[in-house]
């Protein structure tokens, strides 16, 4: 998880893979949000570092955005960045709604700055 509390509170950059309204490659659900990655990261798992993008309503191919959490998950090594635009806040619940399409497979914990 080290490799992700580094972006905690910073500005970031998200490159969409997966933006709003697609569906997922293997598994046939729909994304709700944008979803996508840090370019030049890499995760434990050997992919680059994901991340949902919250508070964005339209499908995008970019975005510039604060961290504001991440999702930690417990029984998987695939942490998962909450950016949102400038000034805007979510609680964990909102969060964890939000990601539920995608994250209910497995176990996490949101993690924030202290």
């Amino acid at each position: 998880m080290n490799y992700s509390k580094k972006y905690l509170g910073q500005t970031v950059k998200v490159k969409m893979d997966r933006p709003l309204g697609t569906k997922h490659p293997k598994h046939g659900f729909v994304y709700c949000l944008n979803y996508g990655y840090i370019p030049n990261t890499i995760a434990p798992d050997g992919e680059e570092l994901d991340a949902y993008v919250l508070g964005v309503f339209d499908p995008i191919d970019e975005f510039e955005g604060d961290c504001i959490a991440i999702i930690h998950r417990t029984n998987d090594d695939d942490d998962k960045l909450i950016v949102v635009p400038k000034g805007l806040n979510y609680t964990d619940e909102q969060i964890k709604a939000l990601t539920e399409f995608q994250e209910r497979f497995f176990i996490s914990e949101i993690v924030r700055c202290q």
